[in-house]
Order: structure tokens, then sequence, then C-alpha cells
């Protein structure tokens, strides 16, 4: 679903110097071969940025809530052993505590579950945005394939960030053929017109 005018982000995007001044030049040639870092977009994009960290919020205020509700049921499961077992007043208060731990059971899987639905979201929606960004800019400049790389350097203190290193798809490239600040700029205006468009709904 599109969220902004196709006129609009196009003069927009149109307006930005995206890409290294040497790009096109560089892919005068007959195949024309770009690389984007993904992984760098939804790390350092301030936009999808603030999308994650708001469903950590979210999260983090959860887990505050559910902490209060954990001693609530420990409290009443304590107070379970000032009655008599087998008396009216246990098994009341036996179902109460069952009935407490069933609810706070639902009520962890339930919200756990809105949240990571909520963040598959803002990673489905956004890398959608990026491919939409890549695709604009690949036939700006008449890209034939782009690719996509890692940039992060290596760290010999980390193990997994060696061997992520030691994995990657493409050993080298020409700086001049990496579209990825093209595409976060593409973000900003696409997000920048969504935002005016949702303000001047409302």
């Amino acid at each position: 679903m599109r969220l902004f005018g196709k006129q609009t982000l196009l003069l927009g995007i149109l307006s930005l110097t995206f890409l290294a001044p040497n790009f096109a030049k560089a892919q005068d040639t007959a195949h024309r071969i770009a690389v984007v870092d993904v992984a760098h977009i939804f790390k350092n994009h301030p936009g999808i940025k603030a999308q994650v960290e708001k469903v950590e919020a979210d999260l983090k205020a959860y887990d505050t809530q559910l902490q209060a509700k954990r001693e609530e049921l420990k409290q009443a499961a304590e107070q379970l052993k000032s009655f008599k077992v087998g008396s009216a007043e246990y098994a009341a208060q036996e179902e109460l505590v069952a009935s407490m731990e069933s609810k706070l059971r639902l009520d962890m899987a339930r919200t756990r579950k809105e949240l990571s639905d909520a963040e598959a979201k803002i990673y489905f929606q956004n890398y959608k945005l990026i491919a939409d960004g890549v695709k604009f800019l690949a036939n700006h400049y008449k890209i034939n394939l782009v690719l996509r790389y890692n940039s992060e350097d290596m760290d010999l203190a980390n193990g997994e960030s060696v061997i992520r290193g030691v994995m990657k798809n493409i050993v080298y490239h020409d700086e001049s053929l990496d579209m990825t600040k093209g595409v976060m700029q593409y973000l900003d205006q696409s997000m920048k017109t969504a935002n005016s468009g949702a303000i001047s709904n409302q």
C-alpha cells in the first residue's frame, strides 16, 4: 500500500543529491550494478529507529506491569498458607490463585504476541519501502542488478562479527556503487510525505 503521492515523492527525491557524484559515471558500462546495506538502514535510519524504540518502550512498560502482577500472585499464594487445608477459605483462595495464574499466563502470551507482531510489521513495511527505494534509484540510474551487502567491520574480539565478515558475499566494491545513503534519503522523503498526508487528513 502506497503511503505517499508518486509525483510529490518523485520531485522530492530528484531534488536530493543521494549518490556519490561518480555514481552515474561509474555505471556507464554494459553491466550496471550497485550495492545496498539493508542492515545498516534498519539500524541507523531515524524513522525506523523511532518505531522500534516505541515497541521496546511498550515492552518495558509491560514488563513493569507484569512484575506488579507477579507480586500480587505471590502474595495471594502466600495468603493461602494461612488457611487450613480442606477449609472453605482455603478452597476459595486456592481457586483465586489458580485463576490469577491462568489469567496472567494468557495475558503474557497475548501481549508478547501483540508486541512481536508490531515489531514484525515495522520490519515488513520498512523493508517494502527500502525495496521501493532501491527500485526507484535503479530505474533512475538504469541499474540492472542491486546486491545486498554488509558494511560492518570485523571485530576480532567478537567471534560472531568475524564469522559474519568472513561469510560476506561481496568482498570488494567501489564506493561509488553504494546506494545505501540514497535509499535512506528516499525513506526520509517518503516518510515526510506520508506524515504530511496524515496531518492534512486529520
